[in-house]
């Protein structure tokens, strides 16, 4: 079966983010105001084939954890569906 997925990676919440901090502090310099708090991450598309739900939910875990995120310094979560044929 093929299945797509969206990952989204962002950085713990108790780690300061200066790339969040240094868009926030420039939206001013835009005309954009109100903003209260700001963090940038990743978000990932992937298309994979497994034999079902299960697997499919193991691969992207594993790909997380191995490789696209930092577990030290960031946090994922990810959707899942199946690609109709």
């Amino acid at each position: 079966m093929k299945f797509y997925a969206e990952i989204n990676i962002m950085p713990l919440d108790g780690l300061l983010d200066p790339q969040g901090k240094t868009v926030l502090r420039n939206l001013s310099n835009i005309d954009v105001t109100g903003i209260q708090d700001l963090r940038i991450g990743k978000h990932m598309h992937m298309e994979l084939d497994a034999a079902d739900e299960k697997a499919a939910k193991s691969i992207v875990d594993t790909a997380c954890k191995k490789l696209l995120a930092n577990p030290i310094m960031e946090k994922y979560e990810f959707s899942l569906e199946v690609v109709p044929s």
